[in-house]
Formats: C-alpha cells, sequence, structure tokens
C-alpha cells in the first residue's frame, strides 16, 4: 500500500479574524462573554462581602468603606452593567432560540438595541437607588 503525500492548502482552511468584518453581532457576542466573566469575579466579590458582613461589626465596617469609595463604586456600576448587559443579551439568544430574529436587519437592530437597553437599565437602577437614599 502506497500512501500519497498530502501537500498543505496554501491558504487557510477556515476563516479567520483577518477576513471578517466586525458587525454589531460579533461585538455583542464577544461582550457577552465579558460579562458573563465581570459576573464571575463580581460574585466573587458579594460573597467576599457576605463574609465580611458575617465575620462581624469590624469586617462589615471596612468592606462597606470599600464599595463606598469611587473605586468600589465604580467596580459595583461595572457589575451592575455586566449584570443588565448579560441579561439583555440571553433574551436576544433566547429569541433566536425560538427560530425568530434571524434576519439581517432583525440581527443587528437586536444587537445595537441590547447596548442600548443595558446602558439605560443600568443608569436607570443607579438614579433609582441613588434618589431613594
Amino acid at each position: 500500500m502506497i500512501l500519497a503525500e498530502v501537500k498543505p492548502a496554501a491558504r487557510p482552511l477556515s476563516p479567520h479574524l483577518q477576513i471578517y468584518r466586525w458587525s454589531w453581532t460579533m461585538a455583542m457576542s464577544v461582550a457577552h462573554r465579558v460579562t458573563g466573566t465581570g459576573l464571575y469575579l463580581g460574585t466573587v466579590l458579594i460573597a467576599a462581602w457576605l463574609v465580611a458582613a458575617a465575620s462581624g461589626p469590624a469586617a462589615f465596617d471596612t468592606a462597606q468603606w470599600i464599595a463606598g469609595s469611587i473605586l468600589g463604586r465604580l467596580v459595583l456600576f461595572l457589575y451592575s452593567f455586566s449584570l443588565m448587559h448579560h441579561m439583555v443579551g440571553g433574551l436576544r439568544h433566547f429569541v433566536w432560540d425560538m427560530g425568530k430574529g434571524y434576519e439581517p436587519q432583525t440581527r443587528m437592530a437586536m444587537a445595537k438595541f441590547t447596548l442600548v437597553i443595558s446602558v439605560a437599565l443600568t443608569i436607570l437602577i443607579w438614579v433609582v437607588v441613588l434618589a431613594t437614599r
């Protein structure tokens, strides 16, 4: 049995990022993954806050001071944005799972609205929380 020598292809066998043009759906797909990672990290911080609350008044006061600092509030803002963006992106995927929204115009509009709605919800949450303090 003689085996034929296989020559490697001179071109990529599958598309690469250099070939694709960035679109809203691609950007929101990446953002969905990034916000999912942010949710994992933020959940660790929430768990640390709960441990501080269970550890006594001194530990809880320290955790509250950190969360109330400018950096702490920025982290909380980004965490809430991650939560809203990931939720709205999940709803977009849910619509796709039902077999709807695959038309190019609809797909792009849904991707754009994912960002707009998540920003609006995050701002709304923070306005309500800060106004009711």
